[in-house]
């Protein structure tokens, strides 16, 4: 299963705009560029493509120029409360492993986006995390964060007053997206460690047997049917030219993936795939070409980076190149366009340009 299997409801967006608005950042900025409407967000029946969120997530990190273990003060703020009928399901499994087993066979009903595995190692219980392929190093790393720390608060409230994390791991990595905050927070209890081989969480395994007091067979049976039924509305079986889009939206990196990153991202064959995007009149490298154009354009308008760095982060040798790429893609010039996005573009020159 992967997160772009499902739908899913407004709660988190939502939680996303508020961590935000602390930061001073109005939720217009937060929500540009995601085809998400304010209005939406009050309706429980909303229903959201996974690659909207992130695009929401994206600009968060950009607004805050990328600090890091975001993910980790993000995830602190997800409660049972958040996850509705899914949380709720969890509350009412009679043992802590028996809510770990429902909380990985309703998944989708949550909002995580890395595959979760869990596994016994001896007298631990672990659970591994994965980010989709296809993300942003800095989008990949905050959503491993998120889903932990999200975790690590369910497992302690089904777990209970003593319960501790025996470890907490996130991956290493190069870069200021990868490198430990001041006073990062300690989920379930746990010191973070940020020098792991891989995104997992661990805690005793006596805790799998611990009974939950308040669970109760009747509700549960009733949350398992509701989820089912709720789970099978939420599928969504997209075209593929709309899933390479949304593939392609969530990478933040010049270099975009490639169809065989697509092509298992979607449990497919690359043959099959394009035979996929053929009958919807697409191509791969079109698609990609599209969103390559929307990135320059975006990078650009930010101003965060002078031209010569966007045209490196774009992958390109020089600036020179780039704005000719950028031209033809554009219309105008990466210098032009920037000046255009702030509005003090020269007479006869429009603000904004084809994407």
């Amino acid at each position: 299963m992967i997160f772009r299997d499902f739908a899913r409801g407004p709660g988190s967006v939502r939680l996303v705009l508020e961590f935000g608005a602390r930061r001073g950042l109005p939720a217009g900025r937060l929500l540009a560029g995601s085809g998400i409407g304010l209005a939406q967000l009050d309706d429980p029946e909303c229903r959201l493509l996974g690659g909207q969120e992130l695009r929401v997530i994206g600009n968060l990190l950009r607004a805050l120029d990328h600090p890091p273990g975001l993910g980790l003060e993000m995830g602190r703020h997800y409660t049972f409360s958040t996850f509705g009928l899914w949380g709720y399901g969890l509350l009412n499994n009679p043992t802590m492993g028996d809510a770990l087993a429902w909380a990985l066979r309703f998944v989708g009903l949550s909002f995580a986006y890395c595959s979760i595995r869990f596994a016994r190692r001896g007298d631990l219980a672990v659970l591994h995390y994965a980010p989709p392929p296809g993300l942003s190093a800095a989008l990949g790393r905050f959503v491993a964060e998120r889903d932990m720390a999200a975790s690590a608060n369910l497992l302690r409230e089904v777990g209970g007053e003593d319960f501790r994390l025996s470890a907490f791991e996130l991956k290493a990595g190069r870069g200021r997206t990868f490198s430990r905050p001041a006073d990062p927070p300690r989920p379930g209890g746990a010191e973070p460690s940020f020098r792991g081989e891989a995104y997992r969480l661990a805690f005793p395994a006596g805790f799998l047997a611990r009974r939950q007091p308040h669970a109760d067979p009747l509700t549960l049976s009733l949350c398992e049917r509701l989820c089912r039924e709720q789970l099978e509305r939420q599928r969504i079986l997209p075209d593929a030219a709309q899933a390479a889009r949304d593939y392609l939206s969530s990478s933040d990196s010049g270099t975009p993936p490639s169809l065989g990153a697509l092509a298992d991202a979607l449990h497919t064959s690359e043959r099959t795939l394009k035979r996929r995007l053929g009958r919807a009149g697409a191509s791969f490298r079109a698609l990609a070409a599209q969103e390559r154009a929307v990135l320059a354009a975006r990078l650009v308008g930010e101003e965060r980076d002078s031209l010569s760095r966007v045209a490196e982060r774009m992958g390109y040798a020089s600036l020179s190149s780039f704005s000719q790429a950028f031209r033809r893609w554009h219309g105008v010039p990466p210098s032009a366009f920037r000046r255009g996005a702030r509005g003090d573009a020269p007479a006869g020159m429009s603000g904004s340009y084809s994407t």
